[in-house]
């Protein structure tokens, strides 16, 4: 079975003497249960491992039950130490105050019980973890799957990767598009937005959020303003409301709405959205265009291969720490813009079947950033740089 590289990162923080509480955060569907499964399989400290996935909500307690159940298990066992996973434990009303209450607990009676926590829901476990556990853990952070791992996984091919996107449990399905693009609305996007957001946001028009979505990925890789947007979606809704179910999208890790790169914040904020999806299983779920017709048509496949780079760079933002932006300033323009500690890096991505612009040569007379790159036609082939962690550009 596949390793991710969050495989060897969790194994030794959980060898290591008990210090911090590890959570795996990342969205939906993107093997963070298989990892723990990995991970206890070859780990020699004495486990239990549950999940919340039945137990109704309101039974707060029932934290308190297994904790407690894994402090008898480690007595019985002469245990030095014992690890508690407890899977999809944001089902559970105010668990992190639960958690909070008894790894407090051991740690105030030198109760070696080191424990684990991950669910399906990256803002409810967000929200907890800022609310209760400040300084009491540590995220192991899950991206959608990249390139090279789903190469080396699946046998993947930087075509089908562009369309298809990097969620391992669709992969088996690409030969039927048609059930591909069901499973994708179906098990993926349907639980992201019905369970993920609107039971942990409060979301006062939810059918204007679902519909922001599907029309939002549809537009990745172009620039769209929410006025238009909102126009286009039909809605009594304002501005503001779109660009705060727009933000939760981000926070989600499915959606994003590019700044416009520029020297102060107000310019940026303030800026033209460039949607841009965070897995482009996404964007040919909710298009409706077959692979072949995507592949064949250079327009769209232009759009496609910037949307899939600029997927890679959004996936890796937090872990390498910088911020993506676009620039454009009348005909020209940059695709993508990395920003980290006061230094840039411009890079413009080409097809082949896209047209060129002075783009990156106006934006280093306006902003000398520390590097600049050509992805694709003529620069950094295609499939190398979906290869290389983007921190390396840095």
């Amino acid at each position: 079975m596949y390793r991710k590289r969050q495989y060897g990162e969790l194994k030794s923080r959980i060898e290591e003497p008990r210090n911090k509480i590890q959570v795996i955060s990342g969205p939906r569907q993107v093997g963070k249960s298989t990892l723990i499964k990995q991970v206890l399989q070859e780990t020699h400290i004495s486990h239990m491992a549950v999940s919340a996935d039945n137990i109704a909500p309101e039974r707060t307690g029932w934290i308190n039950e297994i904790w407690e159940t894994a402090r008898q298990r480690k007595k019985l066992a002469r245990a030095g130490e014992y690890l508690l996973v407890i899977d999809e434990v944001h089902k559970i009303d105010n668990w992190s105050e639960a958690v909070k209450k008894e790894w407090d607990a051991d740690t105030f009676n030198d109760v070696n019980i080191k424990a684990v926590l991950l669910g399906s829901s990256r803002l409810l476990l967000k929200s907890g973890l800022t609310e209760s556990l400040a300084g009491r853990y540590e995220l192991i952070r899950m991206p959608h799957w990249s390139f090279p791992e789903m190469k080396e996984a699946f046998g993947t091919d930087i075509d089908r990767y562009i369309f298809f996107g990097g969620y391992p449990g669709g992969m088996t399905l690409t030969g039927n598009e048609t059930r591909w693009r069901r499973y994708i609305k179906d098990s993926i996007i349907a639980p992201a937005i019905e369970h993920d957001i609107l039971m942990t946001k409060t979301v006062y028009k939810p059918e204007l959020m679902r519909r922001l979505f599907e029309l939002g990925c549809t537009y990745s890789g172009e620039e769209i303003s929410l006025n238009k947007l909102l126009g286009e979606l039909q809605d009594a809704g304002n501005v503001t409301t779109l660009a705060n179910y727009l933000t939760t999208l981000d926070e989600s890790r499915l959606l994003c709405g590019l700044h416009k790169y520029a020297n102060d914040n107000a310019r940026k904020y303030n800026s033209i959205p460039k949607m841009m999806v965070y897995n482009t299983a996404l964007l040919s779920a909710l298009s409706g265009y077959t692979f072949e017709k995507v592949f064949t048509d250079p327009k769209l496949w232009g759009r496609w291969v910037e949307s899939a780079v600029g997927a890679h760079l959004l996936n890796m933002a937090d872990e390498s720490d910088y911020n993506v932006h676009y620039w454009r300033e009348r005909g020209d323009e940059v695709d993508f813009v990395l920003e980290n500690s006061h230094k840039c890096v411009a890079i413009e991505v080409k097809s082949g079947r896209r047209s060129t612009n002075d783009g990156i040569r106006i934006f280093k007379e306006k902003f000398a950033p520390a590097h600049t790159f050509i992805v694709g036609t003529g620069g950094i082939p295609l499939e190398e740089f979906l290869s290389v962690s983007p921190e390396e550009l840095l």
